[in-house]
């Protein structure tokens, strides 16, 4: 095999730009573009799918919308042009059936190559033309008639793009690095103990396999993605990035933290002033923080639960911990109108019992601004709440020790680092407490999250009532219409959502403002109310509080109110053009009711036809209230970087990995994860550049 003495890993490093034949200082600038920088990385840029050149299939039996590979006679050739350039060659073969190969971009010399009587061999997918069938751009080349009727032996692989080099040019480097793979020994990383009774090929079998994979290779496999060698790949690409979080929380774990470990005298007359009784399973998560927090070592807790299920009565216990240690708490939340309700329930609940909850958010100006700065930076705020405005560089805490952040992935990961450093002293940093009303499936949880502790609220609290929920087509609107006439004049209250604000010609949706003057008219005996992402945030607010106050009846709102807000007494939910939204929104909007004793129900307004995946995602919400359930579902039907919005935590990164796909590696993942930690730490950093490499994860913001 050529080179293969560059066998030690710094040499699978060593930078492309004259190392492999062709790749001048250009070339280079134009796959580092790309993230190609070293051998390893040409190793690891896998095909998207294959074309089977291995065998040649006749005229007649081709099918239309399958791809494949003919040979033929060129009979006829006809230039024209139809609205643009247009090139039609018919070829023939042995079967007596004729193609055409249509041509929208082509150069003068491909019409002369493409002469009557040449031999031709082309690859494409054949669709229905007007007389037969045609192939349209497909790929070709020129046979001489000494040419004989040699095929390919391995499926030919088609690459993700790079921009500014052809596919045949980029084809060429790919096998050039190939050819500098290195033997098994050399290039694998994971002790063979810890590979037994998995099944799978040795890393550099997969490799070559993914790239130059046999003729008769499992065409369906690849294309799921369940192939062995994709399977081998992707199981240590999981490993990488479980062990880069778990770096980092040990990284984080060097850190000192204050202790929390006073009596619990604010919790409890917190608890015993609160008009409804905590939950078991509030309980066992508080039970959990106030462990974490003892410690001299800073807390990393995820709590998930779902919609309703008092996690801000578990933040609000956590912070009492911090002020009852004569120390901050901080609350940040990703919009004004959720920092407002933490904002509403914290003083509810703390002022009466002496503690000075401050706010600060973007529309503190002025005086108010100064003077609340004043109270953070000397401590007499105790707890404070706000949004963005919180992680400005001009905020100082006196001594903040513990950071709540909630709807965490809606911040920049920059943001909730700048959060985690106000209280940074010293080698001591504060306890960190994240929140999400987005339950996050178990799988998804161990890879995204490898480096918090999770607890899961998942019990809601008694006397909530499930929500119905049924859907229905756009048609029925009028049956709506009198159906909220009948719920306002009960006493009760509604909400009609939209997904968009002003009319749009391209998308199917009733806008906001054209529902709120239709329903206005429709119900005149009812107040209504209209709150969009476009409003002042005073005119928002100012609705908000009217319609929590019962000084409206319905409100039209666009997905706005997706969080953040509680109104006990809204038992109809109308979700309009249900079908362009996601099933973790869709329920997070089912969540603002069924929050009193009332009977409540929700409604999905659809406009007809359904894809298959809003077929199946109306229906899951039709069967269940869990949010977990839903999670996993729609884990299943999206996938994990759409789910959890994870452009900032890496996962939508992955090269070769699908958490959905491949949730039964990650049980491994974490095996293999804890022997490499214990036993082979340097076998875990160099798995971690590989994958990796020194990219900032910010996992521990």
């Amino acid at each position: 095999m050529p080179n293969a003495s560059r066998s030690n890993e710094p040499a699978f490093n060593q930078p492309i730009a004259g190392l492999l034949r062709g790749v001048g200082p250009r070339m280079a600038e134009k796959l580092a573009a790309r993230g190609l920088l070293t051998l390893q990385d040409l190793w690891l840029h896998l095909p998207l799918r294959y074309e089977d050149r291995t065998q040649l299939t006749a005229i007649r039996d081709l099918q239309p919308g399958v791809p494949a590979q003919v040979e033929g006679r060129v009979e006829a050739v006809e230039r024209g042009f139809r609205f643009r350039p247009l090139l039609r060659v018919a070829i023939d073969d042995q079967s007596n059936a004729t193609l055409v190969l249509r041509f929208f971009h082509f150069r003068a010399a491909q019409v002369a190559q493409l002469a009557v009587g040449v031999r031709v061999r082309c690859y494409g997918t054949p669709k229905p033309a007007q007389n037969g069938l045609e192939m349209v751009h497909p790929s070709y080349r020129v046979l001489g008639e000494e040419d004989g009727d040699a095929l390919g032996d391995a499926l030919d692989p088609v690459y993700p793009t790079v921009e500014g080099i052809g596919p045949a040019s980029l084809r060429k480097l790919i096998a050039q690095a190939l050819d500098r793979l290195p033997q098994d020994a050399a290039l694998e990383l994971l002790p063979p103990a810890m590979l037994d009774g998995l099944n799978l090929p040795s890393l550099r079998q997969a490799v070559i396999s993914m790239h130059r994979p046999a003729r008769d290779a499992d065409l369906a496999a690849l294309a799921a993605g369940t192939h062995p060698a994709q399977r081998r790949l992707a199981l240590e690409e999981l490993l990488a990035h479980n062990l880069s979080l778990r770096r980092q929380r040990i990284s984080l774990q060097q850190h000192g933290a204050p202790r929390l470990d006073g009596k619990g005298a604010l919790v409890a007359a917190l608890v015993a002033a609160l008009p409804f009784k905590l939950t078991s399973a509030q309980q066992r998560v508080f039970k959990q923080i106030r462990a974490d927090v003892r410690q001299p070592l800073p807390m990393l807790r995820l709590v998930q639960g779902d919609v309703g299920s008092g996690k801000t009565v578990v933040a609000a216990m956590a912070a009492m911990l911090a002020v009852e240690s004569g120390k901050q708490a901080a609350l940040a939340a990703p919009t004004e109108l959720l920092a407002e309700q933490h904002l509403a329930n914290l003083r509810q609940w703390l002022e009466p019992l002496g503690i000075r909850v401050a706010w600060l958010a973007g529309k503190v100006t002025g005086k108010a601004r100064a003077q609340v700065m004043a109270e953070v930076a000397s401590g007499a705020a105790q707890v404070v709440v706000g949004t963005h405005a919180l992680m400005q560089e001009a905020v100082v805490f006196h001594d903040l020790a513990l950071a709540i952040v909630d709807e965490q992935h809606r911040f920049g990961v920059h943001q909730r680092l700048a959060l985690r450093d106000k209280g940074a002293s010293g080698d001591s940093v504060p306890h960190q407490l994240i929140m999400t009303a987005t339950p996050i499936p178990r799988t998804l949880a161990m890879a995204a999250y490898a480096d918090l502790d999770v607890s899961a609220i998942d019990e809601l609290p008694p006397g909530r009532t499930p929500v119905q929920t049924i859907a229905l087509g756009a048609e029925r609107r009028p049956e709506l219409v009198e159906r909220i006439r009948a719920a306002c004049t009960e006493g009760r209250q509604a909400y009609w959502v939209c997904t968009l604000i002003d009319e749009s010609d391209e998308v199917v949706a009733q806008a906001a403002q054209g529902t709120y003057e239709a329903l206005s008219a429709q119900l005149p005996e009812v107040r209504v109310g209209l709150v969009h992402g476009r409003m002042k945030p005073a005119e928002k607010q100012a609705t908000m509080r009217a319609f929590k106050s019962g000084a409206i009846d319905l409100l039209v709102a666009t997905t706005v109110i997706e969080v953040g807000v509680d109104v006990p007494n809204a038992s109809l939910m109308i979700v309009e053009n249900a079908e362009r939204l996601g099933l973790a929104q869709l329920h997070q909007l089912r969540g603002r009711v069924g929050r009193g004793a009332a009977a409540s129900n929700c409604v999905l307004l659809y406009q007809p036809p359904l894809s298959q995946m809003a077929k199946q995602r109306l229906a899951t919400m039709r069967e269940t209230n869990d949010g977990f359930l839903i999670a996993e579902k729609d884990l299943e039907l999206r996938g994990p970087g759409e789910l959890l919005g994870t452009r900032q935590t890496g996962l939508a990164a992955f090269r070769i990995a699908d958490l959905a796909r491949d949730a039964d590696l990650l049980p491994r993942v974490r095996e293999l994860a804890d022997a490499l930690l214990a036993d082979s730490p340097e076998i875990a950093d160099r798995i971690i550049a590989r994958w990796v490499g020194g990219a900032a994860r910010y996992a521990s913001a």
